[in-house]
């Protein structure tokens, strides 16, 4: 039984993966699919003698955000770190295929008035190592079915769980039309504990929390664009923010878009470099010279205040 008062009033870094599948839709409408009862779990980690999960730490399900058909991938944070292997892959795969066949059969009236959305919440650390070339091959498919939707049907990925959003996942996200993310929520490549080791702690130091939320927080990815809507740790402010999105028109969407096009790539390609030549040791470094004063007191502000105050990075 779901207890919506739990939902709406707990962090949302606090809900597990269902209670999270269930508060990105309208209230009562979230239908889960493939769920524990189904046992679809991994034949890897049972030939391994790992624990398993019998909805492989993934949820995934149809429910409805106003007047959009939502189609909802949710991540197990807790579960093996929220890694993506070959059950848990292929349901994220299958939900994105069928949100592109309600597209197909909706027609243009339905579409107009029930225009499908995609939304994935991430709480992981991108590939299951345990099934390593399952897990890779999962992460490709994954991209291929939302490239697939692209111009279609939106795709928001949601980043507000403890474990963030790392490793391949981190390219999937950023493959998506619109991030959004809270406080709590991290988005990155390579996770601050490999960086330490390969690197060594003089050049990024893991222990350190506030350098870790400077470099891969919400605060940052909203400053420097790789995040699109930053919102508070409570599930009605990401439906709040989900439901703009599905209000926007395909061409206000792909406007939100970070790649996707050489000229995008390019763009990208472009800001790496000027970080690199400029020099900037610190995230608060790119902040001030973005207008910010007083950069190094952005993280203290309540989320209100940053917003209304906060300079991003120029993108045109």
């Amino acid at each position: 039984m779901i207890d919506w008062k739990k939902i709406n009033e707990y962090f949302f870094s606090e809900l597990n993966a269902r209670e999270k599948a269930f508060a990105l839709a309208d209230e009562g409408t979230f239908t889960e699919l493939l769920g524990p009862r189904d046992r679809f779990s991994s034949p890897h980690l049972k030939t391994l003698g790992t624990a398993i999960e019998f909805d492989d730490g993934t949820v995934t399900g149809v429910g409805l955000l106003d007047k959009h058909i939502a189609f909802i991938v949710s991540m197990e944070g807790k579960f093996i770190g929220g890694a993506v292997g070959e059950v848990n892959g292929a349901k994220f795969v299958a939900v994105l295929r069928l949100a592109l066949k309600t597209y197909e059969k909706l027609g243009a009236d339905g579409l107009a008035s029930r225009r499908p959305i995609v939304i994935i919440s991430f709480d992981t650390g991108g590939v299951r190592l345990h099934e390593a070339n399952a897990g890779l091959l999962a992460h490709a498919e994954v991209m291929d079915a939302i490239q697939d939707l692209r111009r279609k049907v939106p795709v928001a990925a949601v980043i507000g769980g403890k474990v963030g959003c790392f490793g391949g996942m981190g390219f999937v996200a950023a493959s998506s039309d619109a991030v959004i993310m809270s406080d709590i929520g991290r988005l990155g490549l390579t996770g601050p504990e490999v960086i330490e080791q390969e690197v060594g702690a003089e050049e990024f130091d893991a222990s350190d929390k506030s350098l870790i939320y400077r470099t891969t927080g919400g605060r940052h990815k909203f400053i420097t664009g790789d995040c699109n809507f930053l919102v508070a740790d409570k599930a009605p402010a990401f439906r709040e923010a989900l439901k703009k999105t599905a209000d926007m028109s395909m061409e206000e969407i792909e406007g939100m878009r970070r790649n996707g096009s050489a000229e995008l790539v390019q763009k990208q390609i472009d800001f790496a470099e000027e970080v690199v030549d400029s020099g900037i040791s610190d995230s608060i470094g790119l902040w001030e010279k973005y207008g910010n004063k007083e950069a190094e007191k952005l993280p203290e502000k309540s989320l209100d205040v940053f917003l209304e105050t906060v300079r991003r990075r120029p993108l045109d």
